[in-house]
């Protein structure tokens, strides 16, 4: 397979075959947490893009130039690092540039740094053997898997507050309803078959 092919399938595997949130069930605080708006939901993900690519890539050269096979043990740790360190700089970022965005990610911003889905694109990355193209290309398709499925998810939020459904279900019953079905609906790109 030759390389462009191949970053393009790693690309389509990571946004729909292997997403983040509806297939490895990675992140769903956040998911959950900031998906009751659309627009908020859209600024959640393009910061989780920006956090997964930047991490993707300095995991990478941490990985390869420091810490190697001899100190493979601290990954976690360096990762988790990395990653809080690139979370804070967005942090001050929104503060500063979008307060009213910075103002409805509250506590779920800082989140980032526990993020599950950022933590296990960094450590797919190694356990794949990709190396720095194919390690950014992937972090930030999973980025973008991610939004898709954050965005898509806030869009049928918005749309269930004006349906009709059991009292039972009111609140986050139904959110949890909707987010299996579309967890469903990404399971039927599992049939597909790029490498």
């Amino acid at each position: 397979m030759s390389g462009l092919t191949y970053y393009f399938s790693l690309s389509l595997s990571a946004i729909l075959i292997e997403n983040f949130i509806f297939v490895k069930f990675l992140g769903c605080c956040p998911f959950l947490g900031v998906s009751k708006k659309t627009d908020t939901a859209l600024g959640m993900g393009i910061a989780v893009i920006f956090v997964m690519t930047v991490a993707s890539a300095v995991t990478n050269l941490v990985n390869t130039y420091m810490l190697g096979t001899d100190y493979a043990y601290m990954r976690t740790v360096v990762f988790i690092l990395i990653i809080a360190a690139l979370v804070q700089f967005i942090e001050m970022f929104l503060m500063k540039m979008m307060p009213a965005l910075y103002e409805a990610l509250g506590i779920y911003l800082p989140l980032i740094t526990t993020n599950c889905a950022v933590l296990g694109v960094a450590n797919l990355n190694v356990a794949n053997g990709l190396d720095f193209i194919g390690s950014v290309i992937y972090g930030f398709s999973a980025g973008c898997g991610f939004t898709l499925a954050i965005v898509l998810f806030a869009s049928v939020r918005e749309r269930l507050e004006y349906a009709e459904y059991p009292k039972c279900f009111s609140g986050f019953p139904i959110a949890l309803v909707a987010a299996s079905l579309l967890s469903i609906a990404f399971m039927g790109f599992q049939g597909l078959s790029i490498f």
